[in-house]
């Protein structure tokens, strides 16, 4: 059994570790990070997972950007430590983070992903919403976390604070 909790300062350094370990060498040169630079992560939806020994074993975080002037979530990146993979951590951290979402009154939540696994999660892929390149657009995949709350949203995705 994992415990949840809101990542820390002094998790990053850690967290930071299992996202290496994860991702290909050169992760922060996708455009997401872009949208992430000088920006917090939203801390309530930060999740780190941590077993029974306290070590830690899996985290997500979420972002804040805008579609023109509508806010939206960033969500990523997720990890799970490859000894841990398989044991359903990866969902667990994706719904609970979300239903957290939606207890804060966040409306929408957008990713760049692969859709045969986020789509169990229920997302789907968005139209007219852009990421800044390179980014494949088949992999930008929006939810609702309110009904219609995608409806209308269109244009490339910025930084939170851009003008």
């Amino acid at each position: 059994m994992y415990r949840l909790t809101e990542e820390t300062a002094t998790d990053w350094w850690e967290v930071e570790a299992i996202y290496d370990l994860c991702f290909a060498p050169g992760r922060e040169a996708l455009s997401s990070y872009r949208l992430r630079d000088g920006i917090s992560a939203v801390r309530e939806l930060s999740l780190v997972a941590r077993d029974e020994d306290g070590i830690l074993a899996g985290a997500i975080r979420f972002w804040p950007v805008r579609i023109g002037k509508r806010p939206a979530l960033l969500l990523g990146p997720v990890a799970v430590h490859p000894t841990r993979q398989g044991e359903g951590l990866g969902g667990y951290l994706i719904q609970e983070s979300l239903e957290t979402a939606r207890e804060n009154d966040w409306k929408r939540v957008m990713l760049v992903g692969d859709a045969s696994y986020y789509g169990r999660f229920g997302f789907n892929k968005l139209e007219g919403v852009e990421m800044p390149p390179p980014t494949n657009p088949e992999r930008v995949l929006g939810q609702e976390l309110v009904e219609g709350s995608w409806v209308g949203v269109t244009g490339m995705v910025q930084k939170a604070d851009a003008e």
